[in-house]
């Protein structure tokens, strides 16, 4: 991997919208909105963390961090994604190094833990375990994946910022 990890700036906004849609165009679980729940995270204020993957000064992939709305009222639980890396680059850890980089940051931040919707057996790999008691309704709650940074993970029914819609 030949990039560096660093907070979004000011003017990375465009670069983060164009990347985050390459990468989920044609994925069979995607509806294409990444990117605009990204925008509206940003502009509702939901966006607690943006880290970029830069390879010089291209954008090559971005991770997101938002709160967790805990029916229990807890707070300190994160929500990881939406996560993109340029396509070309996918499969060279671009992807680990920004959820790494996030969790660290999120640790630091105090954070409880984190959540992440996505493939099971690509998010073991991280730590993130299914069936807790933190669940969320529907029908992607069977995807829902929690990493705790040491406390009990709350039963509660988790929410996500307006943003996901």
């Amino acid at each position: 991997m030949s990039c560096s990890i660093r907070e979004e700036r000011a003017g990375d906004q465009a670069a983060i919208h164009a990347v985050t849609q390459r990468a989920f165009e044609g994925h069979p679980h995607s509806d294409g909105g990444e990117a605009d729940v990204i925008d509206r995270l940003r502009a509702d204020g939901d966006l607690l963390l943006s880290l970029v993957a830069v390879d010089g000064e291209e954008i090559i992939g971005q991770v997101t961090h938002s709160a967790a709305r805990l029916s229990n009222r807890e707070v300190g639980w994160m929500v990881v994604g939406p996560i993109s890396v340029e396509p070309a680059r996918q499969g060279a850890s671009i992807g680990r190094a920004l959820l790494e980089a996030g969790e660290v940051a999120m640790r630091e931040r105090g954070a409880s833990g984190i959540t992440v919707l996505g493939d099971p057996a690509l998010y073991a790999k991280f730590g993130y375990v299914q069936h807790t008691p933190l669940k969320i309704d529907g029908d992607l709650g069977e995807y829902l994946q929690v990493k705790s940074f040491g406390g009990p993970i709350p039963a509660a029914t988790l929410t996500y910022a307006p943003a996901f819609g």
